[in-house]
């Protein structure tokens, strides 16, 4: 007997484990960054932004790279990325212009408001 309520006890210790990881290794985290915009690489498909820890690039999705241009250098703006992991840069959801002149204040995700 006690050694089946020990190899439950394991069991139950290993499920909820495997509970715990499994929802942070499937599903992406959303986050938003108000930054300026401190450099547009078109080459790459990328932009240079701003926390105030860090700077890094965030990926422009492909329904998103006609309208990359038209992002004003310096102004600021909200962006909602998806935090794709350690090894890939965020990938851009949205964005809204706070500051500054542009011919796209809104990127829902599909197309510029």
């Amino acid at each position: 007997m006690p050694s089946r309520r020990r190899l439950f006890s394991y069991c139950l210790i290993l499920a909820l484990s495997v509970s715990t990881l499994i929802p942070k290794l499937v599903f992406a985290e959303d986050r938003s960054f108000y930054s300026p915009v401190i450099h547009i690489d078109k080459e790459q498909n990328q932009i240079l932004i701003s926390t105030s820890a860090s700077v890094f690039y965030i990926e422009v999705p492909d329904a998103a790279k006609p309208h990359i241009e038209k992002l004003p250098i310096s102004g600021l703006v909200d962006f909602v990325v998806e935090m794709r992991g350690e090894d890939k840069r965020p990938l851009i959801k949205t964005w809204k212009v706070k500051s500054g002149e542009s011919t796209c204040m809104h990127f829902n995700g599909k197309e510029c408001k």
